[in-house]
């Protein structure tokens, strides 16, 4: 076995184009080079490894031949300027890409890599077009602040945004505005008695007020976000939706199927591939999605576990995550031929069978998207909406109702979820969240076969409240043989931005169709077990409680209890739309 030596070099300096010096720890090998470089811009502090390291083992890549710099974003940590989420990323990732291929023990070739914040540090920097950007390596990242960050298509992230702000971007902000010792520290302690109750802080409303932020006197930008309007000019200025066709950077794109930001993962990869095709039978842009949550990549997420060949640590039984990242920058920055192009641009966990499956294309080509729909039970002494889901359309059917009361929300039990508190994540069963009045709830026969699920899921929803403004939420669960319920995927609509962000479009009290956007999953439901749709109008504290009266808890804490109906007959067949695989 040999030995390795790694110089480190702290503090570096990198001048921006405006003048602000950026600082960046460098890890390189001690011996002549030069060599690639391998970047990665954060704001969560590049001296801490849970942020700088995390998934991904540094050392190793250093020791395998590369310069890696994990530089503080403007405004964070070491840095100098002033911090504005996403504004300043695309130009400075392109004065520090352009910088690290200059430095002196560099071949002039320059990837990137990092996960959340710091996997779209390295899409917006591919957005600006650097020359020396060779390649990346985005992980369970965003491409629109509307989408699954801030927002989720209308409905507000609250838990994600407002767990984000305090734990993650207030500490620093903190420090750098409160230079007095004694003020500091007295500072500090009130964010940190926050942080410590912000479960009882989740409900409290306007949320422009909210209080940890307010008496902290920092994060300005969290107000200015969420009082800007959806469909602000803004909000385009750091999104990368519309500039997909300007890419040209190979990406291999990592998510998880409880990732909060997987839509935008499997958007990146799927709009970047159609612009950008490899020569040669070359995949210039690849897929993994495993059963993960939000940074984390084990076998064990919520209540279940899925293998040690699910994990980061052994995918598929054939390599770590580390090995997938070195593959991939081997064969870019190296030009050594490690087959990762030769292979197929998607690798899919599949659960339920516990899987890795290769795969062609998002979505399958093979997919039959069969619907199932929504059916009254016809059975006396149950709870209303307790029915039935089948493939049979619907005919002449009763209708299902609930009150939905925004003081008394569905609590949050499971999922996509990035919140502060205990075991959030990942699938959990939902047989107590089915207990509620307020959630309706369809379930197939036991299955006879097994059936796969791999692809969008959506739900097609008939209805009608008497507020001018609500909620409709939907959950797919997957129920086993001992009634267990557990969670694969979820989505909500809010019904003024039911056909896009502008205009808002409040409800007259007429039956409106919902479409409702699961994301994704792959799932194979075994003989035995049920397939289930929950419909509510809520799960708080991941989204803000709609309050039924067209303003939201952003602005206003004055609320009102709507009547929901849904329907589900010939005229109005409610269903979900599975992508089933054979």
């Amino acid at each position: 076995m040999t030995s390795s030596q790694i110089l480190v070099e702290k503090n570096i300096p990198c001048t921006m184009r405006d003048g602000t010096i950026l600082y960046a720890d460098i890890y390189r090998p001690n011996h002549n080079g030069p060599f690639p470089v391998l970047l990665t811009r954060i704001p969560y502090n590049k001296d801490l490894p849970m942020f700088s390291h995390r998934y991904i083992d540094t050392h190793r890549l250093v020791m395998n031949g590369y310069v890696v710099i994990i530089q503080d974003v403007r405004g964070r940590f070491a840095s100098d300027g002033d911090f504005l989420p996403f504004v300043n990323e695309a130009e400075d990732g392109y004065d520090t890409v352009e910088w690290a291929a200059s430095l002196p023990y560099s071949t002039g070739k320059v990837g990137m890599f990092g996960l959340s914040y710091y996997g779209f540090t390295q899409l917006l920097a591919a957005s600006a077009r650097p020359p020396h950007l060779e390649c990346m390596v985005p992980a369970m990242t965003l491409n629109d602040q509307r989408n699954s960050l801030a927002f989720n298509n209308g409905p507000y992230e609250l838990g994600l945004f407002e767990t984000w702000t305090l734990e993650s971007i207030v500490p620093d902000l903190v420090k750098r505005t409160y230079t007095e010792p004694d003020t500091y520290k007295k500072k500090m302690m009130t964010m940190a008695e926050f942080y410590n109750d912000i479960q009882n802080w989740y409900p409290y409303a306007p949320v422009n007020e909210w209080p940890p932020v307010q008496e902290l006197g920092v994060a300005d930008f969290f107000v200015q976000s969420l009082t800007k309007d959806l469909d602000d000019d803004d909000w385009r200025k750091t999104s990368i939706t519309h500039k997909y066709e300007s890419f040209d950077v190979p990406a291999y794109h990592i998510g998880g199927w409880y990732d909060a930001l997987l839509p935008s993962t499997i958007d990146n990869f799927t709009e970047m591939k159609k612009n950008i095709e490899g020569s040669h039978g070359e995949n210039k842009q690849k897929l993994i999605i495993g059963p993960w949550g939000h940074g984390d990549f084990g076998s064990v997420i919520g209540e279940r576990s899925f293998g040690i060949h699910a994990s980061e640590d052994w995918i598929n039984y054939h390599e770590d995550l580390t090995d997938l990242h070195l593959r991939w920058f081997d064969y870019w920055l190296k030009g050594i031929e490690t087959h990762i192009t030769d292979e197929a641009p998607i690798k899919l966990f599949v659960m339920g069978i516990n899987q890795w499956r290769d795969e062609q294309e998002w979505p399958l080509a093979r997919t039959q998207y069969i619907p199932y729909y929504f059916h009254s039970n016809g059975r006396a002494n149950t709870k209303d909406g307790d029915g039935r889901l089948a493939p049979e359309e619907p005919i002449h059917e009763p209708t299902d109702h609930f009150l939905y009361d925004p003081a008394d929300p569905v609590p949050t039990h499971g999922g996509p979820t990035l919140y502060s508190g205990i075991q959030t994540m990942g699938p959990r069963d939902q047989r107590s969240i089915e207990e509620r009045t307020d959630v309706l709830v369809y379930s197939s026969e036991g299955l006879e076969k097994s059936l796969e699920v791999t692809g969008p899921v959506k739900v097609y929803l008939w209805a009608k409240s008497d507020a001018p403004d609500t909620d409709f939420s939907a959950k797919l669960i997957d129920v086993c043989p001992d009634g267990t319920a557990y969670h694969l995927t979820e989505g909500i609509v809010r019904a003024k931005y039911r056909n896009g962000f502008t205009p808002e479009e409040p409800l007259s009290g007429e039956v409106t169709q919902y479409e409702i956007d699961l994301w994704a999953t792959s799932y194979v439901f075994l003989p035995d077990h049920c397939v289930r749709v929950e419909i509510s109008s809520s799960s708080f504290p991941r989204f803000d409680t709609n309050l039924n009266t067209g303003e939201t808890m952003i602005s206003s804490d004055t609320f009102q209890t709507a009547k929901q109906t849904i329907f589900h007959e010939q005229d109005y067949p409610s269903h979900i739309l599975l992508p089933i695989i054979n």
